[in-house]
């Protein structure tokens, strides 16, 4: 299946942060060799949600456990792919803006109540709770970067490879970089801009990582992006830096160096967006 044009952020968890069970299926899923690349993950995931999706809506179907997996000299890390959240998030999608009758014809209120449920279950924080699992470990964004998500990485983070049949471009770090990173830029947003929509973007990803483990990794993978980009512009490419420019002018004073920053940023992402709309 072709790559999808969209980026991901992801957190992965070492095996100390799940419960004793579900330590002993991660160990169990490595050893068995079945952890996806991420590089196919995305198609993968697709089909098991369209396939969950057609599955006669009955019920809310269960979905295989699988994960993108890190594994380092010292320990073991999964991303969950939690699938059933995003089954469920999908269902309720689909009656979004569709006339009722229509609604409960594709997605039967049985069903949508099911999802409502999964979905009120996890944002509420209750299998965190329980289970000791975050709601989330991936975050998908379509045709672009969200500029939030550079916030959260260095420059010296970044990691790209451009040569035939293998292109990609990410940043990786630990999570305690990422928390320090995103609480200093609200700090300098709360200050510079206030209530903006900026500040309360840059503001639910800090919430979002504090739902994790203090020692798990944080991942901007562009994914299928790269496949809209040329060599010369991944080697070039230096959004993580353009944003700590802006950041760094607004906390001194200085508006315009910050504004130049932020044009070029959206510039850059907005001609991949447009792409979109090409045939």
């Amino acid at each position: 299946m072709p790559s999808l044009f969209a980026s991901y952020l992801r957190v992965y968890e070492p095996l100390t942060a799940f419960d004793r069970d579900r330590q002993s299926y991660w160990r169990r899923y490595v050893e068995q060799g079945r952890a996806v690349a991420p590089v196919e993950g995305p198609g993968r995931q697709r089909t098991s949600v369209i396939e969950a999706l057609g599955a006669g809506w009955t019920r809310l179907p269960d979905l295989p456990d699988e994960a993108y997996v890190l594994e380092t000299d010292e320990t073991l890390l999964v991303c969950p792919w939690n699938l059933r959240i995003r089954v469920a998030e999908a269902a309720l999608s689909a009656r979004d803006g569709v006339p009722p009758v229509l609604a409960d014809a594709f997605v039967p209120p049985v069903l949508a109540g099911q999802a409502k449920a999964v979905v009120e279950d996890w944002r509420s924080g209750a299998r965190v709770l329980e289970h000791g699992v975050p709601r989330v470990h991936e975050q998908i964004a379509t045709w672009g970067v969200p500029l939030r998500w550079f916030v959260l990485f260095d420059a010296e983070e970044r990691q790209h490879v451009t040569r035939p049949g293998r292109r990609a471009l990410r940043y990786r770090t630990e999570i305690s970089k990422a928390r320090r990173r995103s609480s200093r830029a609200l700090s300098v947003l709360r200050k510079s801009v206030g209530d903006a929509p900026i500040t309360e973007a840059v503001e639910e990803a800090a919430r979002w990582l504090e739902e994790f483990h203090p020692r798990s990794v944080v991942e901007l993978d562009y994914g299928g992006l790269v496949e809209l980009l040329s060599d010369e512009t991944l080697t070039a490419d230096d959004s993580s830096e353009l944003v700590a420019t802006g950041l760094a002018g607004l906390s001194r004073g200085e508006p315009g160096e910050a504004s130049a920053a932020y044009d070029k940023l959206v510039a850059r992402w907005r001609a991949v967006q447009l792409l979109e709309r090409c045939n």
